[in-house]
């Protein structure tokens, strides 16, 4: 009995010191303001991360009819279906109450680069912070400063309808742990300074691959066929593979010239036009530059070829 009562004290404790141990290691985490060096906004560069990070594409208070969305308006509540439940956009507008107009630069800061609340909560991944977490420090802060330039709007968007485990932030934690990483984006130093410009832009404010690349039951990037396209998040499309895969078919084939004239007015090669998702994407990147244009292509053009999954024989596989 002596022997069992030892062997169940060490069982338990040990078991308490894991459960302590994620729970620590699972606290949300925060950027402190005292990390944050001065620094004087450049509005012309946070409407180029506004227009990159495609903001109104999720934030804008929806209208039936696409075209007359208002972009500025970004009171939220675009419902985004997926396999766990139904997200809500919220409402990111200056207005103070519902908001983020009394966000601290630090909660914004956090949001993007930690995936963390104003109130220190876990938030959903649904928001693209595993991509927004490569962004530039300055250009977090120059986005921020140009949303507060925007109209505020009131009224908070609906609770998302999740059913557990998915309706338990704390459990983000683990799902951070498991695929959000550390660090920040790294040059090519191999590279041109094109290249690298469309690199940060599609992996970072960008956020590419959260659409394009097929994910685990656990909703996590399947790395292995980042950018290889599959089932769109709400399953009822399929997004296309952006690598050479996909790109250089033999039924149509695309240039780095392509890339960037579909960034910029939304036709392929083939003469067709973008739709649906696609195209509040161009709405956003017709905006930008034709210099971040032509590197967003230049950096697309130039990704390895990797197969991803296979689309159903009735869905399209063009960049609709």
């Amino acid at each position: 009995m002596s022997r069992l009562r030892t062997f169940v004290f060490i069982v338990a404790t040990g078991a308490i010191f894991a459960l302590a141990a994620i729970w620590i290691l699972t606290l949300p985490a925060v950027v402190p303001a005292a990390a944050l060096p001065p620094h004087t906004s450049n509005l012309a560069n946070g409407e180029t991360m506004f227009n990159i990070g495609g903001c109104s594409s999720c934030h804008a208070v929806p209208n039936d009819n696409p075209e007359k969305v208002d972009r500025t308006r970004l009171g939220g509540g675009l419902a985004l279906k997926s396999p766990f439940g139904v997200f809500y956009a919220p409402n990111i507008s200056s207005d103070a109450r519902d908001g983020i107009g009394n966000w601290s630069e630090a909660n914004f800061v956090t949001a993007l680069w930690k995936g963390t609340s104003d109130h220190g909560t876990n938030l959903y991944p649904a928001f693209p912070y595993t991509s927004y977490r490569y962004m530039q420090l300055d250009d977090v802060r120059d986005l921020f400063a140009y949303l507060k330039t925007l109209p505020p709007v009131p009224g908070r968007s609906r609770r998302h309808e999740l059913s557990f485990p998915s309706n338990e932030r704390r459990l983000l934690g683990i799902w951070k742990l498991l695929f959000m990483g550390e660090g920040s984006f790294v040059p090519d130093p191999s590279k041109s300074a094109q290249y690298n410009r469309g690199a940060y832009l599609v992996n970072g404010p960008g956020h590419c691959a959260e659409c394009h690349s097929p994910r685990n039951v656990l909703g996590g990037i399947i790395e292995s066929q980042r950018f290889a396209g599959g089932p769109s998040p709400d399953g009822s499309d399929w997004v296309p593979n952006i690598t050479p895969v996909g790109l250089q078919r033999d039924d149509e084939k695309w240039s780095e010239k392509d890339i960037a004239s579909f960034l910029d007015g939304g036709m392929m090669p083939s003469g067709d036009f973008a739709g649906g998702a696609m195209a509040d994407v161009i709405r956003s990147t017709s905006l930008l530059s034709p210099e971040d244009r032509a590197a967003i292509a230049s950096y697309v053009a130039a990704l390895p070829p990797r197969q991803g999954p296979t689309p159903p024989p009735n869905k399209d596989q063009d960049i609709k």
